[in-house]
C-alpha cells in the first residue's frame, strides 16, 4: 500500500516560493530582520498582538515593505518556525541502534526544538494553520522534512501508514502543545510512546 508523499506540487505553493528564489543579499537581510521582529513581537504579545506592521515596525522596515514578502501575519509567523525547523541538526544514528531508537530521537529533535520558547511555539502554531498559498506552502516543506527524518530513521523497508501515522501523531502533539493541553517538554515521550505502539502493529 502506498500513501501519497507530501510534495508542493500545487502552482498556488509554487507560486508562493518564487520570491524567496529571486531575493537578492539586501533583500534576505531585510526578511531576516523581519522574521526576528516577528519572533520578539509573539514572545512579548502571542499570537493575537503580533501584525505584520509591528514586526515591520520593531524591524525597522516600512509596512508596504513588509507585505511585499509576508501576506499574511500567518505568513510571517509560519516562516519563522519552519527556518527553526529548517536549522534543526541531522541526526547521526549509531548503526547498532533499533528503528525504535533511530525513530526516538529524531523525535525527541522535533518535538523539542520550540520548547524553550513556548509563547513563541504557541503563536507560530496558530499560524501554522492559517489559510493562504504561502502558509500551505510552509506547511507542506514542514511536512516534507519530518517525512524525511522519520523515514531515515525507520530504513528503507518503512511501512509508509506508519510514516502517515507518525505525521498526524506530531501534528497532533503540537497542536495540543500550542494549544496549552500538554507542555511542549512532553511532546517527545508522547510521541516515542505512539511510535512504539505503531511499530509493534506493523510488526504483528
Amino acid at each position: 500500500m502506498s500513501l501519497p508523499a507530501f510534495d508542493p506540487g500545487a502552482e498556488d505553493a509554487r507560486a508562493a516560493e518564487a520570491t524567496r528564489r529571486r531575493l537578492t543579499a539586501r533583500q534576505a537581510a531585510i526578511v531576516e530582520r523581519l522574521i526576528e521582529a516577528a519572533a520578539d513581537e509573539a514572545r512579548e504579545t502571542g499570537y493575537e498582538g503580533t501584525t505584520v506592521r509591528s514586526a515591520a515596525k520593531r524591524a525597522g522596515v516600512a509596512p508596504a515593505t513588509a507585505y511585499t514578502y509576508f501576506a499574511s501575519k500567518d505568513h510571517l509567523l509560519a516562516e519563522v518556525l519552519w527556518r527553526r525547523m529548517e536549522a534543526l541538526p541531522v541526526l547521526e544514528h549509531d548503526p547498532t541502534s533499533t528503528p525504535l531508537e533511530r525513530l526516538a530521537a529524531e523525535l525527541r529533535v522535533v518535538g523539542l526544538f520550540m520548547a524553550d520558547d513556548t509563547t513563541l511555539a504557541s503563536a507560530c502554531t496558530t499560524a501554522m494553520l492559517g489559510g493562504g498559498p504561502e502558509v500551505f506552502s510552509l506547511r507542506t516543506r514542514f511536512g516534507a522534512a519530518l517525512r524525511a527524518r522519520t523515514a531515515a530513521a525507520l530504513g528503507d523497508k518503512a511501512d509508509p501508514v506508519v510514516l502517515r501515522s507518525l505525521d498526524f501523531a506530531w501534528s497532533g502533539a503540537m497542536l495540543f502543545a500550542g494549544m496549552g493541553h500538554m507542555s511542549f517538554a512532553e511532546v517527545p515521550d508522547a510521541l516515542a510512546e505512539t511510535a512504539r505502539l505503531l511499530l509493534e502493529g506493523a510488526a504483528r
